[in-house]
């Protein structure tokens, strides 16, 4: 069975936590825990909240077995752009792209999901 996990709108690009959710997809939930607990990283703190969601989601509504969970799939996706402008030289305006990210974290128990008929 599945559990997912959203953040949205997260203050970071998403090309800064991709690398760090590649690392972790595939691991226990603790041992990505503790990659996210080590990193020093901003793209960390973000993806272990979202981890910690995740594990109380599957803990309280699934109730799954937390030891026996699994990252499935940890992905940063794009989110809207802030538009600002940074002012310059005789009125003129250079603008900026202020990145939002969305976090999506999805945990399995490894196990097939049963249909009820």
């Amino acid at each position: 069975m599945d559990v997912t996990a959203i953040t949205r709108n997260v203050r970071l690009s998403a090309l800064k936590g991709r690398p760090l959710a590649r690392k972790v997809q595939g691991l226990s939930v603790a041992q990505a825990l503790q990659i996210t607990n080590f990193s020093p990283q901003k793209a960390a703190l973000t993806l272990g909240k979202t981890l910690a969601s995740a594990v109380a989601n599957a803990r309280t509504n699934a109730n799954l077995d937390v030891e026996r969970l699994r990252v499935k799939l940890a992905v940063f996706d794009e989110g809207t752009r802030m538009r600002r402008h940074w002012c310059r030289a005789r009125g003129s305006a250079s603008p900026i792209a202020r990145r939002l990210c969305h976090v999506k974290v999805v945990l399995t128990d490894g196990q097939p999901e049963t249909s009820v008929e």
